[in-house]
């Protein structure tokens, strides 16, 4: 399954109320599978934080958008939601330093 890693400063629901029309999206209807609220931490640096972290299984995607331009989304990840939660978690603890993800078992492993 594929995951959009975001961070938004405002509701989810209506970030993602027209997906269908967004290249972000991928022109699709969306669901939303999880929220975090993670406190005293700058979101654009968290989502630079787990888009490097996950990198290894970026999604690599063009598209285009509803005036035939072309858009490269950025945002997708071919990992499990369980991948996530867990980065997450470390994120929270202050280890994340300590692993990387390895897209060929779709887990975390530790340095």
């Amino acid at each position: 399954m594929i995951h959009k890693i975001g961070v938004t400063g405002g509701d989810v629901k209506k970030r993602i109320a027209n997906a269908k029309k967004d290249p972000t999206y991928l022109l699709a209807d969306v669901e939303i599978v999880a929220t975090f609220k993670l406190a005293n931490i700058h979101g654009q640096k968290l989502e630079t934080i787990l888009h490097k972290f996950f990198d290894p299984a970026r999604l690599d995607l063009q598209l285009q958008d509803r005036f035939g331009i072309a858009v490269n989304p950025k945002e997708w990840f071919l990992v499990p939601l369980e991948a996530i939660e867990e980065v997450i978690e470390k994120i929270k603890e202050g280890t994340i330093d300590q692993f990387q993800y390895d897209p060929e078992s779709a887990s975390l492993t530790r340095l």
